[in-house]
């Protein structure tokens, strides 16, 4: 239900966006006369028996697939441990590099596929294992099977991981007013404003398209949170790709908060989003 609604939070597209999204949904014929521009960001909700062709793209004659059609947009893969694992593992590379490339014996086509990457699954088959509530059922090489289909690699790819857990009655009975997307997007808009303005020489729209190199130009950090940075790296067990995506995220949280500089708060709440692998994964 969250990632459904993630939508209405999206910030709105530049014209150019908007063009780029247009181009490539007229290729597989999904724009018409009466809606020629495609103007609101993509939510693609495939199905987990979805085929190779149809997620990354191909076919006879090489049309973009569900990944291309994300693009700018969003990719929500519901039950993420119920796809075939070597559909999955496909995405590993378009998720690094922003674009797909279709190889057949008369030429290479490429597609872009820059998307927001969203998963939900459970943690087993029965979905109880570590929950305060209920007795998971299943055994052990069951678990490890399950959770197994989503490989190291691909998770550490993921910026953000999040656990959550059983709503109690209380919390579905309560009647204190929730913060309306509409008031949401208004900060998200302002963040985005902010990367617009700060890349404007970059040829980039957001912290996630930072490389290394800009990630060392944008993201500095003070000694407190390069101490902070550094024991949950040998702590947790982190990559040098989620070191980067943990000061990706900090950027982001910044710029939420309309903040210049990145504190060691923003460092430790991006790190917080790193831990959910290491608990059901790195056992």
């Amino acid at each position: 239900m969250l990632a459904k609604r993630l939508p209405s939070i999206l910030p709105d597209m530049t014209i150019e966006e908007s063009l780029e999204v247009s181009k490539i949904y007229s290729i597989v014929g999904l724009t018409s006369q009466e809606i020629p521009l495609i103007e609101t960001r993509p939510f693609r909700n495939p199905h987990h028996t979805i085929t190779m062709a149809s997620l990354i793209g191909g076919g006879k004659n090489p049309k973009p697939g569900e990944i291309s059609l994300a693009h700018l947009g969003i990719l929500f893969l519901d039950e993420l441990a119920e796809f075939k694992k070597e559909t999955l593992e496909l995405l590993r590379g378009p998720l690094e590099e922003k674009k797909v490339i279709i190889n057949r014996l008369n030429a290479s086509i490429i597609y872009p596929c820059n998307f927001m990457f969203i998963a939900s699954m459970n943690p087993c088959p029965c979905g109880y294992y570590g929950s305060e509530y209920k007795e998971c059922t299943c055994n052990n090489e069951q678990i490890k099977k399950y959770l197994g289909k989503i490989s190291g690699p691909l998770l550490d790819r993921i910026d953000i991981h999040i656990e959550v857990k059983n709503v109690k009655y209380q919390q579905l009975n309560n009647n204190n007013p929730e913060e309306k997307s509409e008031i949401i997007k208004k900060r998200v808009n302002k963040a985005r404003k902010i990367q617009t303005e700060r890349y404007k020489k970059e040829n980039i729209y957001s912290n996630s398209e930072l490389t290394q190199n800009l990630i060392n130009k944008y993201c500095k950090i003070n000694n407190t949170s390069k101490i902070l940075l550094e024991q949950a790296f040998n702590k947790l067990g982190l990559t040098a790709r989620a070191h980067s995506r943990i000061l990706k995220v900090a950027r982001t949280i910044a710029d939420l908060e309309e903040k210049e500089e990145i504190t060691e708060e923003h460092i430790a709440e991006a790190i917080q989003y790193r831990s959910l692998d290491r608990k059901y994964w790195n056992k």
